[in-house]
């Protein structure tokens, strides 16, 4: 089923969400990869797990996991297509501990992400890999918020307007890479 969706998201909104829906995310989300994610671990860890010491506002927002190429002239960005989620997976408890709603990448993720994500009621989502050039069409604006020495990884602010997504693990712990391979099993 496609929805179309506005971030950051409710927790109600994240409850609507079912493994295998179509999703157009409009709205803010950040960008953050491993250096991003490392430096913030590091920054919760020197200050006593305060989520108000990170550059970004957790509550209801989504995480990109994303390192664009830079922009071609007239573009806001470069290519922006999701990069590997479960090297953040020994990051992700913790954010979404902090309340982060939802993280947007490619490929499986830990039990322990999986359960986070059920008990902070998020989400994740999939973006097509290998087609970051027409992501970054979605991507309306870009700004780098912080991080800046860290390049292509820094902490981006984007605003999209329906960024196509799947959702892979929704909020009750449905996992869209175990069903579907049920579901063709059966067939």
């Amino acid at each position: 089923m496609d929805k179309h969706i506005t971030a950051p998201i409710t927790k109600e909104v994240a409850a609507s969400l079912k493994a295998g829906d179509y999703v157009y995310i409009s709205g803010t989300i950040y960008t953050a990869r491993d250096a991003a994610h490392k430096r913030m671990d590091e920054t919760l860890t020197e200050c006593g797990e305060d989520k108000n010491s990170l550059p970004l506002e957790l509550e209801g927002n989504l995480i990109y996991y994303m390192g664009p190429s830079p922009a071609r002239e007239g573009r806001p960005i470069g290519s922006a297509g999701p990069t590997t989620a479960s090297r953040m997976d020994k990051y992700a408890p913790k954010l979404l501990d902090l309340g982060l709603g939802g993280m947007i990448g490619k490929g499986k993720r830990s039990d322990a992400v999986r359960d986070a994500i059920v008990r902070n009621g998020s989400v994740y989502f999939a973006a097509v890999g290998g087609a970051g050039a027409l992501l970054s069409k979605a991507i309306t604006a870009s700004e780098v918020i912080a991080y800046d020495d860290l390049g292509t990884e820094a902490i981006r602010k984007l605003t999209v307007e329906n960024l196509p997504v799947i959702v892979v693990i929704d909020s009750e712990g449905n996992n869209l890479y175990e069903t579907a391979i049920k579901e063709y099993c059966r067939e």
